[in-house]
């Protein structure tokens, strides 16, 4: 019962929905450092149950920052990344809003 339950919240991902962006993070400075050189940051889906929060490992090759201004706060990121939830390995993609820290995610499945 309980595969079957976390399976839903993979198959749940799937779908583009709202997302937190570094919500332990104030300091855009340090937000920066963790996604450029790091390459490591949390993305939350806040709208499962209790909220379901990842660590991406990301690729910075698929990632996309130069619609930003780190110093200032303002413009839209694009980030690409993988983690692996519940037995599945999975490529998360979020587009955010800098000001805000929010914006829209989903995760891909990696093929077998």
């Amino acid at each position: 019962m309980g595969l079957e339950i976390l399976d839903q919240l993979v198959e749940r991902l799937l779908a583009k929905q709202p997302i937190e962006f570094e919500s332990r993070t104030s300091n855009l400075e340090e937000l920066k450092e963790r996604l450029l050189d790091l390459k490591f940051v949390f993305i939350t889906f806040p709208e499962t149950k209790g909220g379901t929060e990842l660590g991406i490992n990301v690729d910075i090759d698929s990632t996309d920052t130069k619609n930003a201004d780190f110093t200032k706060g303002t413009g839209n990121i694009y980030v690409v990344g993988t983690c692996e939830l519940n037995y599945q390995k999975v490529r998360c993609i979020a587009e955010i809003d800098l000001s805000t820290k929010k914006g829209l995610g989903y995760l891909e499945l990696f093929s077998k």
